[in-house]
């Protein structure tokens, strides 16, 4: 669809809508009338950036700070201490209507909005992600549930009005806090999320993106966030496909150095062209690839306004997974890290080493071109099913700091108003991080690319040390940077701090 015919849509659409919009949003749980919701405060973003404001070399789009969390909002109390730390970035929230509107016409927003209140009163903005679940207004039995919450696959709705009158309401509600992103479902492609195709997916999109932008112009609609193991299948498939098979080994290989064999035989170790076939022929990967490709339909006739990606693998993976963004997304569109973490089977490790990792994951995405990055989960739940810490928490349970929490508030401390920008040229093989640049002075994020130590010379004024620790004057001899990253900072542009490494 162009983008006339697109707004004929949109004005249409608002009209249709604009009457059971504004009787949905203001339903409680026992059909009265709730207040409408709070304006917005001095947390809420102040606009909506174009697609395409993110990115290296500009400043980050929508947020001020491009380093977040998600987390457990039953905890708020053990978390908001920390959470002031990293102000300025983006949360999200999932809602399911089966659960706002558990009878027809009775709808209960109570606990969405002490959460969107919460986070406007934070200064962190607010996403939403709208799934469907299972119930009368998608008819059928659920196939699966999941958790305390008993959370269920999502399925198609049988009356497409009736969820976009659902849509609406929504976003009518939500607009006044700030809200202006919408994903719509999550990580369709596992079966215990999506009961439906891809083209029922592809349907329900497009259903949604209508009623979104004709109840806010200024809203962005987001995909569904397919899964970070479905993203590895997409990055070896496409490598493989060109003929470059030993790159899509190697793809395979530094992407699933966690995961193999953590799901049977759907993530096998793969050491040849035949074991990577073999692997990306089975019913789930295959099911993966083709709603990747829905979605990536979807980014191209722009339903779809911002790409949401889950990556919870080794930082090896970033660099090929940046690498198959760039060749599949529309140029401009922003690219957005919802779901970022670190997946760990067999073990917590060295919390030092796991730290360090964090910090390598999210500063590579960065420098990459992603504009906003959450970390899940925040802390993690001891009483999860797996029975251990498999991702890994930047704070304890009870809401303590750990050492990676400290790395985190350090790199949104660095990145807040700043804008960020890649390592010069003359850096590459040497140096991996990046820079973030606010007034005159540079904060860069550094460790060696090979592990062999690299020295920066000394510039004046400079300080350093470890992320997540005060800084201090760097040494007359310049500073050494190892496989640890370090901050480095001074009142000078990037490219004079890092001229003569040795």
């Amino acid at each position: 669809m162009t983008r006339v015919g697109r707004g004929r849509v949109r004005a249409l659409a608002a009209a249709v809508l604009a009457a059971v919009v504004l009787v949905g949003a203001g339903c409680t749980s026992d059909g009265e009338q709730a207040p409408p919701p709070a304006p917005p405060g001095n947390g809420s973003p102040s606009g909506t950036p174009a697609p395409g404001d993110t990115g290296p070399g500009r400043p980050v789009g929508g947020v001020s700070n491009p380093f977040g969390a998600h987390w457990d909002w039953s905890r708020y109390d053990q978390f908001a201490p920390y959470l002031a730390k990293i102000g300025g970035s983006a949360t999200y929230e999932e809602l399911t209507w089966c659960e706002i509107e558990r009878t027809s016409g009775q709808l209960d927003w109570a606990e969405l909005d002490r959460i969107a209140t919460r986070s406007r009163d934070l200064g962190i903005k607010l996403h939403l992600k709208i799934r469907t679940g299972v119930c009368w207004a998608t008819g059928g039995t659920a196939a699966y549930t999941r958790g305390a919450a008993n959370k269920t696959e999502s399925a198609m709705p049988t009356d497409l009005a009736a969820y976009q009158r659902f849509v609406g309401a929504v976003v009518a509600r939500y607009a006044p806090y700030g809200v202006r992103e919408y994903a719509i479902e999550n990580e369709v492609n596992a079966p215990s999320y999506w009961a439906g195709s891809p083209e029922d997916y592809v349907r329900l999109v497009k259903a949604a993106a209508e009623t979104i932008r004709a109840t806010d112009p200024q809203a962005l609609v987001v995909d569904s966030g397919i899964s970070s193991v479905a993203y590895g299948m997409g990055v070896a498939d496409r490598l493989l496909k060109a003929g470059r098979v030993p790159d899509a080994v190697a793809a395979y290989q530094a992407y699933f150095q966690r995961r193999v064999g953590t799901r049977g035989q759907q993530i096998p170790a793969v050491t040849g062209e035949a074991a990577l076939r073999k692997a990306l022929g089975t019913d789930t990967n295959t099911r993966s690839l083709r709603f990747l490709a829905a979605t990536e339909t979807l980014l191209a006739d722009r339903t779809v306004d911002v790409r949401q990606l889950h990556f919870y693998e080794h930082f090896d993976g970033v660099p090929p997974l940046l690498d198959y963004l760039r060749a599949q997304t529309p140029a401009g569109m922003p690219i957005q890290a919802w779901e970022v973490g670190q997946f760990w089977r067999d073990g917590d490790g060295d919390p030092a080493s796991r730290a360090a990792e964090m910090v390598k994951t999210v500063t590579l995405l960065v420098a990459g071109g992603i504009g906003e990055i959450a970390w899940l989960p925040l802390a993690y739940n001891p009483n999860n099913a797996a029975g251990s810490e498999v991702r890994y928490g930047l704070l304890d349970p009870n809401g303590t700091e750990r050492e990676a929490g400290a790395m985190m508030a350090s790199l949104a401390e660095a990145a807040r108003d700043a804008t960020v920008t890649p390592l010069p040229a003359s850096a590459a093989g040497k140096l991996d991080g990046v820079a973030f640049v606010r007034g005159g002075a540079s904060t860069l994020v550094l460790w060696s690319a090979s592990g062999t130590p690299v020295t920066v010379p000394a510039a004046p004024g400079g300080q350093s040390g470890a992320v997540g620790a005060p800084l201090r004057a760097a040494g007359g001899a310049g500073t050494t940077i190892g496989a640890t990253p370090l901050l480095l900072r001074a009142d000078q542009p990037v490219d004079r701090i890092l001229a003569g490494l040795r």
